[in-house]
């Protein structure tokens, strides 16, 4: 073989390898470096992603609320006070309307209301959000999981069917931009879940 065709051989081995690993090297350089566009797709604030490990009480039935009841379903879900203010209210009204929104997917969303004190619950709001999972989670670990930016109670948190906590809404959020999260999320996530 001449020289030029082994020159040339050569040429073609390494452009080859170059494009077999650039994605591996251009991933690892915005890794290394954080990089992460300006814009991003979602509303709500992506969080780093971390399995829920605490225990609380299922107030339907007295059983114990566990990471596995989480499982195979999205969730949507709020901290507050068995009072329930208006805002606790709303915020009830907005987690039944997103979910309802997604139409035939609805049933792979659920809804939960971690109750974070001894307050009686008022069996008219219970009737009114009928659905949502009742937890009496005041004073467990599970509380603590839970990051905020001024109070827990303004927050509705996302849960995806892993059981893993991955976002989190402001307070008085956008339900049209909820919605549309929510649809992405599910249409995104396996089958399997």
């Amino acid at each position: 073989m001449s020289n030029e065709k082994i020159t040339r051989s050569r040429l073609k081995l390494i452009i080859l390898i170059l494009v077999i690993l650039s994605p591996i090297v251009i991933s690892s350089f915005l890794h290394r470096w954080d990089f992460r566009p300006d814009h991003t797709v979602n509303y709500g604030e992506l969080l780093e992603i971390k399995p829920l490990q605490g225990v609380a009480t299922n107030i339907e039935d007295n059983t114990i609320f566990r990471n596995r009841q989480l499982k195979g379903i999205w969730s949507l879900l709020i901290i507050d006070s068995g009072k329930c203010d208006g805002y606790c209210q709303e915020k009830l009204y907005i987690m039944r309307q997103i979910r309802l929104a997604q139409n035939v997917d609805k049933d792979k969303v659920q809804r939960i209301w971690l109750i974070n004190d001894d307050v009686k619950l008022d069996p008219e709001i219970v009737d009114k959000y009928k659905g949502t999972k009742l937890i009496l989670a005041q004073g467990k670990d599970l509380l603590s999981e839970f990051p905020f930016v001024n109070d827990q109670k303004d927050h509705i948190y996302v849960i995806d069917p892993m059981g893993n906590l991955m976002m989190r809404y402001p307070r008085d959020p956008d339900p049209k931009k909820m919605i549309g999260d929510l649809k992405r999320l599910l249409k995104l996530s396996h089958p399997e879940y």
